[in-house]
């Protein structure tokens, strides 16, 4: 059984931005096909060569200039669930049916930097409270 790749999946493939997962299929069926006349090397060959003559397809040209990215600002209101319904819906669409790995990342590097930035708040609560504790009056004086 072979596995059918759309040109837009060997294009993302070739621009090492496809789902792991599925980059992991292509990259198996290239193996598989290595004894025989190999079509899928052959498909890749050809997207190759295009882009070395200067033709890009119109998918192409979405991926490689992020467009339909959302902005760092959407996604964090979209993490903080203040997005309108329709955007969060097209967020979600981005994050877990085209698994685009630049909204991934995005995402990633915002609850990291969130985590990050509570984590260093009670550190600096407690240091004030620790610094502050022998100042106060005790209760019942």
């Amino acid at each position: 059984m072979t596995e059918e790749f759309t040109d837009a999946e060997l294009e993302s493939f070739l621009d090492e931005t496809l789902d792991g997962e599925r980059a992991i299929q292509i990259e198996q069926a290239l193996r598989r096909d290595e004894t025989s006349d190999n079509t899928l090397l052959q498909r890749l060959s050809q997207i190759n060569g295009r882009r070395d003559a200067g033709l890009h397809s119109l998918g192409e040209i979405w991926r490689r200039n992020q467009i339909g990215v959302p902005s760092r600002q959407d996604m964090g209101n979209h993490l903080l669930g203040v997005l309108e319904d329709a955007h969060s819906d097209y967020i979600q669409f981005r994050l877990e049916v085209l698994k685009c790995p630049f909204t991934i990342a995005m995402k990633k590097d915002l609850v990291n930097q969130h985590e990050e930035s509570a984590e260093v708040s009670q550190k600096r609560r407690r240091k004030i409270y620790d610094s502050s504790s022998g100042y106060l009056p005790k209760r019942g004086q």
